[in-house]
């Protein structure tokens, strides 16, 4: 029913930025928010950022608060992850998802993308 596309993934060095970006297709009028979640190998998947499609709210983790930053072209129907002050922590497999409402958990988010590698160098 909903497609998710994301793309921008690559290596990068700490400090560097990276820009993700999620192009969402078919029924997404039903889904109201948009997440990014990223998960390391050997790690549990974690919530990155969410955007609501209406309303302007957003959420981020802890994390990557004031680094990152999280934003939607309703014309384009994609999100965006601005990826700043990057760190090898930040090392995972990003992906982003649809739920119909704006949460942090990854059980919330029926649909997903394939995700995207990104890889911080030290």
């Amino acid at each position: 029913q909903v497609q998710l596309v994301e793309s921008g993934g690559g290596l990068v060095q700490t400090g560097g930025s990276l820009g993700l970006s999620c192009a969402a297709s078919g029924r997404t009028s039903y889904y109201t928010a948009v997440g990014w979640f990223r998960q390391a190998p050997g790690k549990e998947r974690e919530f990155v950022a969410a955007i609501s499609w209406s309303g302007d709210s957003t959420n981020y983790a802890d994390s990557v608060k004031g680094r990152f930053t999280i934003s939607r072209d309703n014309a384009k129907n994609t999100v965006y992850l601005q990826m700043n002050s990057l760190k090898p922590e930040d090392t995972a497999q990003y992906y982003c998802a649809c739920a119909r409402r704006l949460g942090i958990s990854e059980y919330e988010y029926p649909y997903w993308g394939q995700g995207t590698q990104v890889t911080v160098s030290s």
